[in-house]
């Protein structure tokens, strides 16, 4: 008899491969399971549906990236140029987030609230402390490093598409995020 753990990984790294290409609308579970090596029923039995088993593979890959990722305070340009080191190394992760996002799915973001929250904290702890400029709120200081770090990532076109020969110089491009979060918290306002 087949371990059922061991069927349900290879499910999972399956789907992940496929939603990621595919998003939701555009998976199909017969490839999932010809991929994985089993029956299209067992990703019935495990995961009751598609939908839920985008939400599995989803919630499995955002627990590394919000849990094992913490807000570096007192280095947020270095913490920058880990999520764009993270997100160039994920492109599959990367591009089931912007399926997530086009497909609605953005909800699961709230299931993890509360490590949203404590970032939150944690940038208004290093903006009292003057480590980063208090000019934005944590909430827009956030949003703003996660965009530009992953500004180059599969899940953002523009980086790639105004530049895409940059990607040849990845530790310029790791740099250059660097080099801007620090513009972006530096303590005066950058010269107009």
């Amino acid at each position: 008899m087949r371990n059922a753990g061991v069927t349900k990984e290879k499910i999972l790294d399956a789907a992940m491969a496929e939603f990621s290409a595919y998003g939701i609308a555009g998976a199909r579970v017969d490839r999932i399971a010809a991929t994985a090596g089993c029956n299209k029923n067992l990703i019935y039995v495990y995961f009751e549906n598609k939908e839920s088993l985008f939400i599995t593979v989803l919630k499995k890959n955002l627990a590394y990236v919000y849990d094992k990722m913490p807000v570096l305070t007192e280095n947020l340009p270095g913490y920058a140029a880990d999520l764009f080191d993270f997100s160039m190394a994920n492109p599959q992760l990367m591009r089931l987030l912007a399926w997530a996002n086009l497909e609605k799915q953005s909800s699961i973001y709230l299931e993890r609230a509360d490590s949203i929250t404590q970032k939150l904290g944690e940038l208004a702890k290093a903006q009292r402390a003057g480590i980063a400029s208090d000019r934005l709120s944590p909430a827009s200081l956030l949003t703003l490093i996660l965009t530009i770090a992953t500004a180059w990532s599969a899940a953002n076109p523009f980086g790639q598409l105004i530049n895409p020969i940059a990607q040849d110089g990845r530790d310029n491009l790791r740099q250059t995020v660097a080099s801007a979060i620090g513009s972006l918290i530096a303590s005066s306002p950058p010269p107009s």
